[in-house]
């Protein structure tokens, strides 16, 4: 049989469009290495949020209980339960999408893909048993993986990576963490909730590098104060395998060299792309399948799209891209778009998110604009669920007021965010949000508040 489409892989890329294409009545083959749900829902995003809601239930109630007026006595963490609750949602989850592709019949294969022609896959199965299969078009969704450093290999014990500290048989007492992007800081938080002494080891002088210097500055001040070690602008020189601990070397932003002996050393450095064996496919220099504005790579037939093509690197952004680049194949007339305002969270706590511009972005490139800052601390709501930490950031274009960027840090952020994004992305104005009516008491009144501040004339300032 051959089909409309071969997927390769099974992410948020990869069976989004699956399901997009099955919509569209096309005979859809989706081919995966491990489970279905990909990285992201199986040792990503999923599993680790888990963790991060066991972390932040205990950490209120080993340190807040009191301020509800709640005694709890003296508690105790079952850690085996804790990492076998968030394999049990990674599998419920991973079995929705199985029940998705049954509902929307496409077959699913599991196994390694290897591109023989354009329309040509061959797919090697766990038991070595081989089988072609092909389809009008191919589309390449394999992702990323965990990027390691040479003098620094995973064992899976001392040394490890974020899927190794996804299942962690015991929890170590210390921990070095190098990188602090959103995986090394969601890590930290949640080790460190359960009582793991963390050190945050940046090689960039700031925590969160990628978000707005007042956030960085921010997070960094929270994280310390909770009793993080944050080493923003240091270097691990060296790190050494004892066995039962690892010791790195580090020289820090002053040109201090120290040695810091933990149990447990996480990498969290990035990501390199994962791509299939396909003769004649066309990489960039990094190593990432190149496509055109369609998401057609150099082969005919052949698309990519996902962490495999790089760009902005995130679940929501992969699944965008599948939805475009299948509605490009057989919707006529369709024009795939590319992602361009893409939000990022982080989900530690405070939570992290943004859209749009960084202030320093718009500084070095000369753009006259105004910021409109406001503190979740003079949000009756904050103050009434005793979340205060943090504050609503918006950059509005000085001349025509359009909202140019968007930085929360403080609970929920990661759901805030998506506010500004829409009015981003409909082109709204500074007198656009001032006119909306923010339901009280909710913690987005201090989004309507950041757009007063911009003027000066907060309310609750």
């Amino acid at each position: 049989m051959k089909h409309d489409l071969i997927v390769i892989g099974g992410g948020p890329a990869g069976y989004v469009g699956a399901i997009r294409a099955a919509q569209l009545g096309k005979s859809v083959v989706c081919i995966e290495k491990e489970r279905v749900g990909g990285t992201c829902l199986n040792w990503g995003c999923i599993p680790t949020k888990a963790l991060l809601k066991n972390a932040e239930v205990y950490n209120t109630m080993a340190r807040h209980a009191a301020e509800y007026g709640i005694s709890c006595g003296e508690l105790s963490v079952d850690w085996s339960a804790v990492i076998a609750r968030s394999r049990a949602i990674s599998d419920r989850l991973s079995n929705g999408i199985a029940f998705l592709f049954k509902k929307n019949k496409i077959t699913s294969m599991s196994g390694t893909a290897r591109i023989l022609a354009p329309g040509k896959v061959e797919v090697t199965a766990e038991d070595g048993s081989v089988s072609v299969v092909e389809g009008e078009n191919i589309l390449i969704a394999t992702g990323a993986r965990t990027r390691e450093v040479p003098a620094f290999p995973f064992n899976g014990k001392t040394i490890i990576g974020s899927r190794d500290a996804l299942v962690l048989e015991k929890r170590p007492e210390s921990m070095i963490v190098i990188g602090s992007g959103a995986i090394g800081t969601e890590f930290s938080y949640v080790y460190h909730c359960f009582g793991t002494k963390i050190t945050l080891v940046e090689a960039l002088p700031r925590i969160l590098p990628n978000e707005d210097n007042d956030v960085c500055t921010a997070i960094e001040r929270s994280f310390k104060k909770q009793g993080i070690t944050c080493m923003a602008g240091a270097k691990v020189e060296s790190l050494k395998d004892n066995g039962d601990s690892v010791t790195a070397v580090i020289t820090a932003k002053n040109g201090k060299v120290q040695e810091v002996t933990a149990d447990v050393c996480l990498v969290s450095i990035g990501v390199v792309p994962v791509v299939p064996e396909a003769e004649g496919l066309e990489l960039t220099e990094r190593g990432f399948i190149k496509v055109d504005a369609n998401y057609c790579t150099n082969l005919p037939g052949v698309y990519a799209v996902g962490d495999c093509i790089g760009g902005i690197m995130l679940a929501h952004t992969a699944s965008f891209e599948a939805e475009q680049a299948v509605e490009g194949m057989f919707v006529p007339g369709h024009k795939p778009l590319q992602a361009k305002l893409v939000p990022g969270c982080t989900y530690c706590h405070p939570q992290v998110a943004s859209v749009g511009k960084r202030e320093r972005e718009l500084k070095d490139a000369g753009v006259e604009y105004k910021v409109g800052k406001f503190a979740f601390q003079a949000i009756g709501k904050a103050v009434a669920t005793g979340e205060t930490e943090g504050f609503v950031k918006l950059i509005f274009g000085k001349e025509h007021g359009e909202l140019l960027g968007a930085h929360i840090m403080g609970d929920t952020a990661t759901e805030l965010i998506a506010h500004p994004e829409l009015a981003m992305s409909s082109e709204l104005t500074m007198e656009d949000l001032n006119a909306m009516i923010y339901a009280h008491p909710t913690l987005s009144e201090a989004i309507h508040e950041a757009v007063l501040a911009a003027d000066g004339r907060a309310i609750h300032a």
